[in-house]
């Protein structure tokens, strides 16, 4: 074989062979991160621990320099804790995790961490609503009929501030459509 056409063969092939190399897969250590953005709006008010949510990955995952997971790559969560806010003690919360994203059209099953939000705890600001309640009521009590006016007073504030508490409490945990989720793999994924 000629040597010119043998050094252009060779680097024909080495044109073809080089980009399928940096395309090759690898293995996504445990303790990655992966940023993703939902694409559905869900609400701790409705939702349900299984329910499905998609989204796609919003940041490409390189290890040693090769691009895994490419930025976009869609991916399909799932609601795995939820609970919707009670009226005087119960806070909402909402936590979903990463169960697969689907790379050059195929799909990879993950094991990742929860992502998601509590609503703080109802406890304190309800029990401001009633003492604040109760102190307003006493004040006015003991201003318009003295001891006896204020415990009244105290008793009727309190219930007032019940009333204010459980017909305010109910704040639940809502993800808008495009809500930046991130999660943390818990297992090595393999890549092919």
């Amino acid at each position: 074989m000629n040597p010119k056409f043998r050094n252009a063969a060779m680097i024909l092939a080495l044109a073809l062979i080089l980009p399928a190399l940096a395309n090759a897969g690898g293995t996504i250590p445990q303790g990655t991160t992966i940023h993703v953005v939902i694409d559905q709006a869900i609400s701790s008010k409705d939702g349900k621990i299984g329910q499905r949510v998609t989204g796609t990955v919003s940041k490409s995952v390189t290890v040693g320099g090769k691009v895994l997971i490419p930025k976009g790559s869609t991916v399909k969560l799932s609601v795995s804790s939820v609970q919707a806010s009670g009226r005087l003690s119960t806070p909402a919360k909402l936590y979903l995790k990463l169960r697969t994203v689907t790379v050059g059209g195929k799909t990879y099953l993950l094991a990742t961490s929860s992502a998601g939000h509590t609503e703080g705890s109802k406890a304190k600001r309800d029990t401001g609503f009633i003492g604040g309640g109760a102190a307003g009521g006493a004040i006015i009590g003991a201003l318009a009929g003295g001891g006896k006016g204020a415990a009244i007073g105290a008793a009727a504030g309190a219930g007032a501030g019940t009333a204010g508490a459980a017909a305010t409490g109910k704040k639940d945990v809502e993800f808008p459509a495009e809500t930046r989720l991130v999660f943390t793999t818990q297992t090595d994924v393999a890549i092919d």
